[in-house]
């Protein structure tokens, strides 16, 4: 294999000093236009409520924008809104499109909320934006709150292109098209070099094939896998990487998306395992009778924490980098009393700067460590287990009237 060090150099080179600038002047200016929609309003006290109006204390107001801004930027949206002007109320940026499910399909553009300020009529059905989920309410937009701030109206049957659907479709499309034209190189022959960004990718691939799926899963069966493990692996780290970007995308942060990736290595690890894995499940061998029925709940339960695992590890990760970045970022606004103009904006870089290197850094080792795990999980289903202590443990049993054979 021929591959440009020097190209990849300078390509990692690039990405370090890019994106996390990019990523702090992008982060920077939305924290100053905070958006002041009732879309995003959290109502979970009636002092939420009055904070939202404008009747809290000063202090306690920059510190519910604050949080209420990292909220959002954690939460899916049905719209892209890059800043907002607080003067003035504008929101620039484009809506995406609704789809709902209400006695038949609605369609229309997430526009008609207004960023959450109005209510959308659609064939005479009235539907309100409150937290980033669509209710079904009046004309007047009631959503009848309890004194826990909660709507009590249905919510309707949300399928809408949200922005993390978006992240995920220009996600596979960009994949499709990078893998395409590394597949186009093989198929010229065993000798054929890849060409342009393919010669980035093909190292990639071969990382995955050669120190993860072969070692977990074996020489025999690895390559029935690797499809997937090498569409989990690319697709993760590329959506952490979105992440970091000034977009606000937090695909991998978002837990109904890290729960169906959990659930993919799930089912095709147990439609794939043999019947010794089973066999091990449900009836342990070479351990006694009774602790075979004592291992058996555990073993099944152990099929669940395991997916479970890769969920709760992939989210809690990816969330918490998020809120660190967002929150050093707000330490800068808290403290713009105490702070020069020039110091605030420095201040911002070099921490914004520092936690984003982290952050890159953690966007691979979690694409890793779920491909990782993933493979181990796969290739103990699969795997043909050895019998040899089974046949010891027989052998002990026949001979035991023997005593000067000990038995364990």
């Amino acid at each position: 294999m021929v591959f440009s060090g020097q190209f990849l150099k300078n390509s990692v080179a690039a990405l370090l000093l890019v994106l996390p600038l990019i990523s702090s002047a992008g982060s920077t200016e939305d924290s100053i236009h905070v958006q002041h929609d009732s879309a995003a309003v959290h109502a979970e006290a009636p002092a939420a409520h009055e904070a939202h109006e404008g009747h809290a204390a000063e202090p306690a107001d920059e510190k519910s924008k604050i949080n209420e801004h990292i909220a959002h930027h954690l939460q899916d949206s049905h719209e892209f809104v890059f800043f907002s002007d607080e003067q003035t109320g504008e929101h620039y940026g484009f809506p995406l499109p609704v789809i709902l499910y209400d006695n038949g399909v609605k369609f229309f553009m997430s526009s008609a909320f207004n960023h959450g300020e109005s209510v959308a009529n659609v064939d005479g059905n009235y539907y309100k934006l409150f937290h980033n989920k669509i209710y079904k309410t009046d004309a007047a937009g009631d959503l009848k709150l309890d004194h826990h701030g909660h709507p009590t109206v249905a919510q309707a049957m949300d399928f809408s292109i949200t922005k993390n659907v978006v992240a995920l479709l220009f996600t596979a499309l960009l994949m499709f098209v990078l893998f395409t034209g590394l597949a186009k190189t093989y198929k010229k022959g065993p000798n054929a070099l890849p060409t342009g960004f393919a010669r980035v990718l093909e190292p990639l691939v071969i990382y995955v094939r050669d120190e993860i799926a072969r070692p977990n899963i074996g020489e025999e069966k690895y390559k029935k896998f690797m499809p997937y493990l090498l569409t989990v692996f690319f697709l993760i780290w590329t959506l952490n990487l979105l992440g970091l970007t000034p977009l606000g995308i937090n695909v991998t942060g978002n837990i109904a998306v890290t729960v169906c990736l959990a659930l993919f290595t799930f089912f095709i690890t147990q439609f794939s395992a043999n019947k010794e894995y089973w066999g091990h499940i449900f009836w342990m061998p070479g351990v006694p009778y009774v602790m075979r029925i004592v291992l058996a709940p555990i073993e099944v339960l152990g099929l669940f924490t395991k997916p479970f695992s890769l969920l709760i590890r992939l989210f809690a990760n990816i969330t918490a980098g998020h809120t660190v970045v967002m929150g050093l970022i707000a330490v800068i606004y808290v403290m713009k009393n105490q702070l020069t103009v020039g110091g605030s904006i420095g201040a911002s870089m070099v921490l914004t700067l520092f936690i984003s290197v982290i952050e890159l850094l953690v966007a691979f080792l979690q694409a890793f460590i779920f491909t990782m795990l993933s493979s181990l999980f796969i290739g103990m289903a699969v795997q043909e287990h050895d019998h040899h202590h089974d046949h010891a443990h027989g052998h002990d049993d026949h001979h035991v009237e023997d005593p000067e054979i000990p038995v364990i």
